[in-house]
């Protein structure tokens, strides 16, 4: 049985040159969710490509072979280019406070390249079994100042684990990112049934763990929910004009915006500039000043960006 009708469906794997496309309106298809496709050479021909998370028209549907054909790209709201992932709606930065030991430069690092895609950025400290509760009080207290209400978990209880679960099925499409052999697999081993991929145990020689996934796929959590299975990555370099560095720490953020902090120019990037009345006295400052640095030197390096 075949049908013509064109139909909105979400990409959730791509191998090859063929894609796993799930119906996004699945009432007049039965069993049929999901159809393996082609692109349309008309796609190619635009120079538009596919990715993981796009939302795409298909036609040409086949019930028994349960094939299609990509016939058209929706407007994606953004795109992650490593791993490739698009319309992202919840980014959930993962680390782990001890095996390997938290690295609080990387963490905000991780934390303001998620914060420059424009998205809901949450923070998850796994393996708090390993450290005492007043450390944990600690860590919580540290990172509220710094704008995250911080998730603490234990990967082998299922404390605050429920919580994160219940919230992530409310979220459109999220994403867990954070360095090797912080948990990230384990964790998504909890929150999608039968998905069992391969961990790996924490070097002793380099102190952080082997990448064990291998494919970007999404899972179905809940009705129009989905998650990001993604292989293991390292941080993407920032590519922020310095301009807008401001505006991603929250610190900054809420002096300029709900207190009215008013620096003498317009264009202040809070360093050594003339009549700057930013309060520093935050402790992400110095990671801040480095963050600027770093990306005036890229943009003088490359003007032609």
């Amino acid at each position: 049985m075949k049908t013509n009708s064109k139909h909105l469906g979400l990409v959730t794997k791509k191998f090859n040159e063929f894609f796993f496309v799930d119906l996004k309106n699945k009432e007049n298809f039965g069993n049929s969710e999901r159809f393996l496709c082609k692109v349309r050479k008309s796609i190619h021909f635009k120079d538009q490509f596919i990715y993981v998370g796009d939302e795409v028209e298909i036609d040409n549907i086949d019930l028994t072979s349960k094939r299609a054909v990509i016939a058209s790209l929706k407007k994606r709201q953004n795109l992650l280019n490593r791993p490739s992932v698009a319309n992202i709606s919840n980014i959930y930065i993962t680390f782990s406070v001890e095996e390997p030991k938290l690295n609080l430069s990387q963490v905000n690092r991780f934390l303001i390249s998620a914060e420059s895609m424009g998205v809901e950025v949450s923070l998850v400290l796994t393996k708090c079994d390993l450290i005492s509760d007043k450390k944990q009080i600690f860590l919580l207290d540290k990172f509220k100042k710094w704008g995250y209400q911080a998730i603490i978990l234990n990967l082998h209880k299922s404390d605050h684990f429920e919580d994160l679960l219940a919230q992530l099925k409310k979220k459109k499409c999220s994403i867990f990112m954070g360095p090797s052999g912080v948990g990230k697999t384990t964790l998504l081993n909890k929150i999608i049934p039968g998905l069992q991929n391969s961990t790996a145990p924490v070097s002793n020689k380099i102190k952080r763990g082997k990448n064990t996934t291998r494919n970007v796929e999404l899972f179905s959590i809940s009705n129009q929910s989905y998650i990001v299975d993604t292989p293991g990555f390292n941080m993407q370099p920032l590519e922020v004009d310095s301009r807008l560095i401001p505006n991603l720490y929250s610190e900054i953020y809420k002096q300029v915006i709900d207190e009215g902090i008013r620096c003498k120019f317009r264009d202040c990037l809070h360093l050594n500039d003339e009549g700057c009345n930013l309060n520093k006295s935050f402790e992400r400052y110095s990671f801040y000043k480095e963050m600027i640095e770093s990306s005036k030197s890229h943009y003088y390096q490359n003007p032609e960006d």
